[in-house]
């Protein structure tokens, strides 16, 4: 087990003036070493701490005196301090062996521990699940956390999973559930293995055996141009209304039995399907949201200035590895929102009011085109996911080699806006950062109220100066 190093120290803060300092490794807390975050959250949050620091100076034991509740006013590497449980599983339709060679290592780590589901919302099979961590996330009270399903067949699950385990490991989403866990589930579908009669006993089996889960997003598999399955392809239009039909139906009979929607499908179902999204009453305050679903409806309400409608957004696939905090992805980042923009380059502030695009992939230009209308100053730049290929088409998972190449064949005397999705840490997944890009780009921050925010005080600068400009010759005219 390692020890968690301190990254930030908040200047005035307990640890501060204890003299706790970036570079220090937190060996104990109060006589016990932490295994996670969480834990680590659990020791720090009551009046004074002892720590034993282990530093330039070696080891020493630092009283950090504070109030209960007070934060300790540090930031640590990493979520987990000792091993990541890792994913035995071998889906077929798992993204992260369709990755290429030569990408960060981080990206390849392939998780299935339930404390990542916790903090970040990444959703784990169970099938590496004990006694031991159902005992801790029920003392705990560590919820929610977000499973994947997919089947509820056990041999359709275990192959589905390529692993035997699949077949017995939904015994502890049972238990949890039982235990009163808020747990969210999910159904990857691949056309042709888990969809058509499959989805429909799937359903009803999670009628009746998990009728107690919070939430099931139903989505589609994600497939790059690196995937070497013969079995794994996109769905075609028809299959994909013949999901957001089934899950339609399964709507109304859970509706009608448990009091509650309890399925959606993801936004990308009806982009794909060429439906039109459900209102956003339908999606219940878009508790998948992250996942993808609702996360339209949600974007366009915040963008006419519903402020409630305004979702944080996981910052792309892999934020966790090494872009998210270690308190989790619920909590604050860096990143910039509420309307805030980051110029990036060296050249600072663009100057004059010069139009805007947006910069976003595929699925996200057919949502901005229509919202942007009526704003002919602004463009819509679309992105193909050359990178990934395949059905890839969110932005989140944009590459900075693939933004360089569209954005290399537009003028410069546009704004570019790139949605924070894209980047982790200030890097898109492979490797590039803004400052590598041909064009200057503002970050914002993916949803729609940060969008309007920075479009609106734009046009009001304009029309100030415009109206400032105006005065003089108005004056003049009079004398």
């Amino acid at each position: 087990m390692s020890a968690p190093k301190v990254t930030v120290v908040t200047e005035g803060s307990p640890a501060a003036r204890a003299g706790l300092v970036v570079g220090d490794e937190l060996v104990s807390l109060n006589g016990r070493q932490p295994r996670d975050v969480i834990e680590y959250q659990q020791l720090v949050d009551g009046d004074d701490v002892d720590v034993m620091v282990r530093g330039n100076g070696g080891a020493r034991v630092v009283r950090v005196r504070k109030e209960a509740g007070e934060p300790l006013g540090i930031e640590v590497s990493s979520a987990v301090f000792d091993r990541i449980r890792t994913c035995d599983n071998h889906c077929s339709f798992c993204f992260i062996y369709q990755l290429p060679k030569g990408m960060r290592r981080s990206l390849y780590l392939k998780d299935d521990d339930y404390r990542l589901s916790f903090l970040y919302g990444n959703f784990t099979t169970l099938t590496r699940f004990t006694e031991l961590d159902a005992e801790r996330v029920v003392d705990e009270r560590l919820g929610p956390l977000f499973v994947s399903i997919h089947a509820t067949d056990p041999e359709v699950r275990a192959r589905l999973l390529r692993n035997p385990k699949g077949a017995t490991s939904l015994r502890w989403l049972r238990f949890l559930l039982d235990a009163g866990i808020e747990v969210h589930g999910q159904l990857v579908i691949c056309p042709g293995v888990n969809d058509g009669t499959v989805l429909t006993d799937t359903l009803t089996g999670i009628l009746d055996q998990y009728p107690k889960l919070a939430t099931v997003g139903v989505v589609p598999l994600g497939l790059s141009r690196f995937s070497s399955e013969p079995d794994m392809r996109e769905h075609t239009t028809a299959e994909a209304a013949a999901v957001v039909d089934e899950v339609a139906r399964w709507q109304q009979v859970y509706s009608s039995v448990l009091g509650r929607r309890l399925v959606y499908a993801a936004d990308e179902y009806h982009l794909l399907a060429g439906r039109e999204l459900p209102p956003a009453t339908d999606y219940d305050g878009f508790p998948q949201h992250e996942n993808g679903i609702g996360m339209i409806r949600a974007f366009q309400r915040a963008f006419a200035g519903d402020r409630a409608a305004a979702q944080g957004v996981r910052h792309g696939f892999f934020a966790w590895v090494d872009g998210a905090p270690a308190e989790g992805y619920r909590a604050p980042r860096a990143a910039p929102s509420d309307g805030e923009h980051v110029p990036a380059g060296t050249s600072g502030h663009p100057s004059g009011p010069r139009p805007f695009t947006v910069v976003t992939g595929a699925y996200g230009a057919r949502v901005l085109r229509p919202l942007l209308a009526d704003r002919p100053d602004v463009a819509v730049l679309e992105v193909a996911n050359d990178f990934f290929g395949g059905n890839i088409g969110v932005a989140g998972l944009l590459t900075g080699e693939d933004l360089a190449r569209a954005l290399a064949a537009q003028p410069d005397d546009r704004r570019y806006l790139l949605p924070d999705a894209c980047l982790s840490e200030g890097r898109f997944l492979d490797g590039l950062t803004v400052a590598d890009l041909p064009r200057q780009v503002e970050v914002v921050a993916t949803d729609g109220a940060s969008l309007r925010a920075v479009l609106d005080r734009t046009a009001s600068v304009a029309t100030n100066r415009a109206e400032a400009e105006r005065i003089p010759v108005a004056l003049g005219s009079r004398q």
